[in-house]
């Protein structure tokens, strides 16, 4: 694919090193550490049994881990390609 002034291959650089920042972001996220709670931190519905011996150190139930997970994050992105606007000034 014709990239203009980049190198052959650099497009799929770009895109190997965005998935690995975001594996690496993954996987410097705390796990949970400690005892299971027998009860949602957030609703005190009892966490099953299963789910504690699945998570070790976990604070919520499933309904309220999904619905922290469903949640939109704002965080900053690294845009590595830059627009031409922002290379012009």
């Amino acid at each position: 694919m014709a990239g203009g002034w980049a190198r052959d291959g650099a497009v799929n650089e770009q895109i190997e090193a965005s998935i690995n920042d975001e594996l690496q972001r993954l996987k410097a996220r705390a796990a949970p550490v400690g005892d299971s709670l027998s009860n949602c931190a957030e609703c005190e519905e009892p966490i099953s049994e299963a789910r504690r011996k699945a998570i070790p150190g976990v604070k919520l139930c499933l309904d309220c881990a999904s619905e922290r997970d469903g949640r939109v994050q704002m965080r900053g992105g690294i845009n590595r390609r830059g627009s031409k606007d922002s290379q012009l000034k």
